[in-house]
């Protein structure tokens, strides 16, 4: 977004949703309108929403190197990671009843191997360092014979870090384990290719790649054992029953052909301007800290502190960006980002964490006008600190 306007918002916030790229959405519309019939049918309006339904998930599998029967459609990120653990599990042996994860893992897929652990399994949870890296050394060691599947992300959402799960593959595989990766916030942001990662299954988000939220999919790799959590009819090969949704997914399927041709000039530009950035934040905020391992991470995400004032509060006073902050609150308390509480982060610095993702459409002019809105943010809400403090001390 370019800036403008005083009341422009600057949209920083591309790691949670991404807008849909108005090429996917002019792909979309005919099947919104006009090419409305079901998959299942077997008429012209049915064989042409199937023919669709087809082009998208070789388009999918294009991107990730997969060949397109290895693509399951599914209603998103979370969907596809509780397809992949739950219906990995189901088809366990007795005696191969553990998960290897990461202790930094998105909620859809630390949740699922919460509810396995609850029901008996053991969950092995491997460190990241304090730059937020896998600790490689204890992910390896973790991979034992009773080790079932093993369950990561590629891309951290809050930090940008990328954990390197190509690395732990090939021991997963001789505990003939199987291997899965959260891809959501990886896709079209660096190369995917399910070949080189040596994954079984692995996760895509439509709404992270700019295309509309509702649809993602699961690459199954062939002869991976998968049973569904879902049951109907047998769309998807029987893994995802349920009538397709046919605008979503030819949405998705132009939306990864989109990001197969930028991912040559995308993360270089996004880099440039995330240095940018943190450069501006840095000399105008003394103290900053930055919780993204800048050579190790997603182009267009910078996690930092604002020292002494809570992230939360320092977007409240800059409401022309839009952006993140790392805590949760729950019943009107905040709660610091388990992220950096797992890096070794302290509490207060955590709570004073806010996250900068920037995508496509962010420009220079808008960078600048995000850091001086932050920048000016920062030291009004210090300034109010500084005179509370002092009338409490009188």
């Amino acid at each position: 977004m370019t800036a403008g306007a005083a009341d422009e918002i600057v949209y920083l916030d591309h790691n949670a949703t991404t807008p849909v790229a108005p090429e996917v959405l002019e792909t979309m519309l005919p099947y919104l309108r006009t090419a409305y019939g079901n998959p299942s049918s077997d008429h012209p309006l049915g064989r042409a929403a199937r023919r669709a339904v087809e082009g998208a998930r070789a388009q999918v599998a294009a991107l990730v190197g997969a060949a397109a029967d290895e693509i399951v459609f599914t209603s998103g990120g979370t969907e596809s990671n509780n397809l992949a653990i739950f219906g990995t599990a189901v088809t366990t042996l007795a005696e191969r009843r553990r998960i290897v994860t990461s202790n930094v893992e998105h909620p859809a897929t630390a949740s699922p191997c919460g509810r396995l652990e609850a029901s008996g399994w053991a969950v092995t949870r491997v460190p990241v360092t304090r730059a937020g890296l896998l600790d490689a050394p204890a992910a390896t060691a973790a991979l034992s014979g009773d080790v079932a599947l093993c369950t990561m992300l590629l891309a951290q959402n809050e930090t940008g870090a990328l954990l390197r799960l190509a690395d732990l593959a090939p021991a997963a595989h001789d505990a003939d384990a199987v291997v899965h990766a959260d891809a959501a916030q990886a896709i079209g942001k660096v190369p995917v290719s399910v070949e080189d990662l040596g994954v079984d299954l692995l996760s895509v988000a439509g709404h992270k790649c700019y295309a509309p939220k509702g649809v993602g999919a699961l690459y199954v790799r062939r002869g991976t054992l998968l049973s569904p959590f879902l049951v109907g009819a047998g769309q998807e090969r029987g893994l995802r029953p349920g009538t397709e949704n046919v605008a979503g997914i030819v949405g998705l399927g132009a939306a990864c052909e989109l990001a197969r041709s930028r991912l040559a000039l995308d993360p270089a530009r996004l880099g440039a301007l995330r240095d940018e950035l943190f450069a501006a934040l840095s000399a105008a905020v003394p103290g900053l800290v930055c919780h993204t391992p800048l050579d190790a991470s997603l182009a267009n995400t910078l996690f930092v502190s604002f020292p002494g004032v809570r992230g939360a509060d320092l977007l409240a006073r800059a409401p022309g960006v839009a952006a993140s902050t790392g805590s949760a609150c729950h019943a009107g308390e905040e709660t610091p980002s388990a992220t950096l509480l797992a890096m070794g982060v302290a509490p207060e610095v955590a709570l004073s964490a806010v996250r900068l993702s920037l995508g496509r459409d962010t420009t220079g002019a808008a960078v600048a006008l995000a850091a001086d809105r932050l920048v000016t943010a920062y030291h009004q809400a210090r300034e109010e600190h500084t005179v509370s403090e002092t009338s409490k001390r009188e």
